[in-house]
This record gives C-alpha cells, sequence and structure tokens, in this order.
C-alpha cells in the first residue's frame, strides 16, 4: 500500500485507536431535501468538531461546507435514481475521480447492489471506480445497499460485503445484523456499519455497541444523528461509544445530560 492510500485512510479510521465516526449526510443525491437536511449546512457544521469524516455528494459540499473547514471528506460517486424510481438503487457513475481529486476527498463511497436483478451493472461501475480511485492512492468505501426485496441477514450480508472487499473496496459499510460477527470474520477490511433509517437514540446507541463489540470498526450514521431531537448531543455520544469505550448505557446517559444542557 502506498503512502497516499495509507495517509487518506489515517484520515478515515483514527490510526490511535483503529475506529471511525462518520457523518454521513448524502442523501439528498436521491431523497431530495431529507427531513434534517433542509438547509444541510445548517444542521452540519455544528455537528463537524465531533465527526471524524464527512460523507457527502460534490453538491452539498461546495453549497453548503466552507472550503476553510478542516473535515476529511469521503465523496459519494454512486447514482442516477431517486425515490420515485422502482429501481431506487440501480446505480451508476455520477462523479469522476478527476472530480474527487479536485474537491480534495480522502475517499470515494460507491453503492452496490448484490442479489438485484441489475447486480452486475453496480458490480462492474463500482470495480470501474476502484481501477481508476486506487491508480491516485483513494481508497473506495463499498456501501452494501438493500434493496426493499433483500434480507438484512448475516448471511447476505457477509456475501456482499466479502464480494465488496475481494472486488477492490479497502472499507465496507453494510448493515447491523443478528450474528455480525460473522460478517466481520469473513470480511478482510475494517466494516463500519450504516445507521439506516431513523430509530430511537437509546436503539441506536445499542446498535453502535453491539456492532463495536462484534468488530466493526465505527459507524458511517446520518439519520440517527441529524434527525435526532439533539443532534450534537446525539453525536458525541456514538462518538463516545466508538471511541471512549461507552456501554449503550453510559452513552445514552451522556446523550440525556447533553441534551439537557441545551446542546
Amino acid at each position: 500500500m502506498d503512502w497516499g492510500m495509507k495517509n487518506r485512510l489515517s484520515k478515515i479510521i483514527r490510526p490511535e485507536d483503529g475506529r471511525t465516526v462518520m457523518l454521513a449526510v448524502d442523501h439528498g443525491y436521491f431523497l431530495g431535501p431529507t427531513t434534517g437536511l433542509e438547509n444541510l449546512g445548517k444542521t452540519v457544521i455544528p455537528l463537524l468538531p465531533y465527526a471524524d469524516t464527512l460523507m457527502l455528494t460534490r453538491g452539498a459540499l461546495r453549497y453548503y461546507i466552507p472550503p476553510e473547514t478542516d473535515i476529511p471528506i469521503v465523496l459519494r460517486v454512486s447514482g442516477g435514481t431517486s425515490i420515485l424510481n422502482k429501481n431506487l438503487l440501480h446505480e451508476g457513475i455520477i462523479t469522476s475521480i478527476e472530480e474527487a481529486i479536485r474537491l480534495n476527498v480522502v475517499g470515494v463511497a460507491f453503492s452496490i447492489l448484490v442479489g438485484a436483478e441489475f447486480e452486475r451493472d453496480t458490480i462492474l461501475a463500482f470495480t470501474q471506480v476502484v481501477d481508476e480511485a486506487e491508480r491516485y492512492g483513494i481508497p473506495v468505501v463499498a456501501v452494501t445497499a438493500v434493496g426493499r426485496e433483500m434480507s438484512k441477514d448475516a448471511k447476505y450480508l457477509s456475501l456482499a460485503s466479502r464480494m465488496a472487499a475481494e472486488l477492490g473496496a479497502r472499507i465496507v459499510k453494510t448493515y447491523y445484523c443478528e450474528d455480525f460477527e460473522k460478517v466481520v470474520d469473513t470480511c478482510p477490511v475494517p466494516i463500519v456499519i450504516a445507521g439506516g433509517k431513523k430509530i430511537p437514540e437509546k436503539d441506536a446507541l445499542e446498535m453502535t455497541y453491539n456492532a463495536i463489540q462484534a468488530g466493526a470498526v465505527g459507524v458511517d450514521m446520518g439519520r440517527n444523528i441529524f434527525q435526532s431531537e439533539s443532534p450534537v448531543a446525539m453525536i458525541k455520544a456514538v462518538r463516545a461509544v466508538v471511541h471512549e469505550n461507552y456501554t449503550a448505557e453510559e452513552a445514552y446517559q451522556l446523550f440525556e445530560e447533553e441534551k439537557s444542557g441545551g446542546e
């Protein structure tokens, strides 16, 4: 692995503890003005001191995030369909590696849909991105997206995660599930969990804790942070689980204290 690749990976996964809190706010590329991100900058900028990386699209980066902001960027480079399309995740390449370099990113993210009738399209586009990104020492985060017809069990997520790694992903983002240890143990690259749809804060912290205990290196969480009743308190609590080894109960107590303190 060359110096540039190692350097960029160290900006995503902290070398001090081998863990990461990625803040995902890329939802607008298929959901439009998602609840909580109507004004992305207003929501996200207060959260940046507590995130290790920020994952978003090039448009959101340009229009909402000040260029002097010191936060490593993982750029969403797949898309092509909206929530209105029945083939929601039939994605292709929407941003070039040249553009990613121009935006000074530390990584790029691409969704694959294993098991769908169009899986071949997403996988071949993913490998094209890997080829181009590797040429410049840019790590690719594979997002193992799940369609409505797919189950989020260990068998399926192990398949999708292992495929992503074997096809060149440096990091895999997938869902937490029962027997998550099997997903981690059969994937040779670091795994972060997706937050998924908004759930109660206590449940999201429990999921984060369980994932870390099962071997995940962190989270790439969005809605369970920015749609929280207190987003700053929530990201502080998630960070405490990931980087400070808080239990879910301790982190939830921290969330309640921070929320009561007006954060």
